[in-house]
């Protein structure tokens, strides 16, 4: 194994994990709107969408740390390039499942999928290894641009695909990953040469540890339950949109490909482009007012839209409000942590991050099963007015102490 380079060749290396990330939420992005065309009809059909949906962020949650700690153990090389061989497998048993109406099949892809798609960490500690503290935002920003370009262009494959067969977009995702690993194998050199390497313990992450951590800040507690309601709120919507469309206006997996691919270019667009401006002039805590407010209003309209069209305008305005929310509750948690807390509380963040993806798509669903296609989201615009609740009582004087070692 060798070090890292010296700096004129430090381009090439991130070169190639960009693609390999691209591809493989390319892959993600195809299958992800037509999971709910995968279940048959019946009464319980948004729960079981739901459930895959949960299953693949539980998954992910579980497997990232163990990846991560394993990457450090044996190199991040051997783990990027095995978890994209991985997530071929998945897809190719998602296409086969898809192609023979096997819901088993398709549960089991869906959980090795986000056991393979739980090495993102891994591809950021690559990053980290890569380049000196200078000049890691800039690589890490590459991570968040190929999931955001991959996102966008995977939808609209897929929905185009489609029209040949649920099969084909996870066939064609399968093949795309292999490729990738292939590529990798080749062309991604090592990060982490021996010397540095760490018996780091292979286990799953402590959720409640990391969450009473973060709640160990007295000043963060609305702030973070902020964040976990508008989550909770947005979080089953990916799985659950497409059976809304499809009921409610009769969309089938090519029109809702064409609006996932929309969804994404707005989020591309809002934190590329509109975060950066409007952040100096209006400050935190405007955005996220302004955002929270955005989210409540513009899910309920979706519940209430008689027609499809209007879903695109709504859906615009919902992901601005997202995009500014997030990002501002991000920061002013951290800068509520105080030196020598970053750390544990953003940790505590990502769990609860993690617990809306796994509880979200499931109550989404029995949501929709139980009292029809719109309960989901007015649910979720009430969810959101709560979260706006909790935000303002975080960002009031009297509830934002400087940190201390009380707190």
């Amino acid at each position: 194994m060798r070090t890292p380079p010296v700096r004129s060749t430090q381009r090439s290396p991130l070169t190639i994990v960009f693609i390999c990330v691209f591809v493989d939420m390319i892959g993600y992005g195809m299958v992800v709107p037509l999971l709910p065309f995968l279940v048959p009809e019946g009464p319980a059909r948004a729960l079981l969408a739901g459930l895959l949906a949960s299953l693949y962020a539980l998954l992910q949650f579980l497997a990232a740390p163990v990846l991560g700690a394993w990457s450090d153990r044996v190199g991040r090389r051997p783990v990027l390039i095995g978890a994209v061989l991985a997530s071929s497998a998945a897809y190719s048993v998602l296409s086969l499942g898809a192609s023979i109406g096997a819901l088993p099949l398709v549960f089991l892809a869906m959980a090795l999928g986000g056991a393979a798609g739980a090495s993102i960490p891994t591809a950021q500690a690559y990053i980290a290894d890569w380049l000196p503290p200078a000049e890691r935002a800039r690589g890490l920003g590459l991570i968040g641009a190929a999931f955001g370009l991959g996102l966008m262009l995977g939808p609209a494959s897929g929905g185009l695909l489609s029209v040949y067969g649920l099969g084909v977009p996870p066939l064609l995702a399968a093949t795309l990953a292999l490729l990738n690993g292939l590529f990798a194998l080749r062309a991604l050199p090592e990060s982490l040469p021996p010397e540095r390497r760490t018996p780091t313990p292979l286990r799953p992450a402590g959720v409640a540890r990391q969450l009473g951590l973060a709640l160990a800040v007295r000043a963060a507690r609305p702030l973070l339950l902020a964040i976990f309601l508008l989550n909770m709120a947005f979080a089953g919507l990916q799985s659950n949109a497409p059976l809304f469309t499809s009921t409610r206006f009769g969309w089938g997996p090519l029109a809702n490909g064409a609006f996932f691919a929309f969804v994404g270019a707005c989020a591309v667009i809002t934190q590329g482009v509109i975060l950066g401006r409007l952040l100096p002039r209006l400050g935190e805590a405007r955005l996220v007012s302004g955002g929270l407010a955005l989210m409540a209003l513009t899910l309920g309209g979706a519940a209430l839209a008689p027609a499809g069209w209007m879903l695109y305008p709504l859906v615009g305005l919902m992901a601005l409000g997202i995009g500014l929310a997030v990002p501002s509750i991000t920061s002013l948690v951290s800068r509520l942590a105080g030196e020598g807390r970053q750390g544990a509380v953003m940790g505590g963040m990502q769990a609860v991050l993690s617990l809306t993806l796994i509880l979200g798509p499931a109550l989404a669903g029995l949501l929709f099963d139980a009292f029809g296609p719109g309960a989901p989201y007015l649910s979720g615009g009430m969810l959101a007015l709560a979260a706006l609740g909790a935000a303002l009582f975080g960002l009031a004087p009297a509830s934002r102490p400087a940190p201390s070692a009380a707190d």
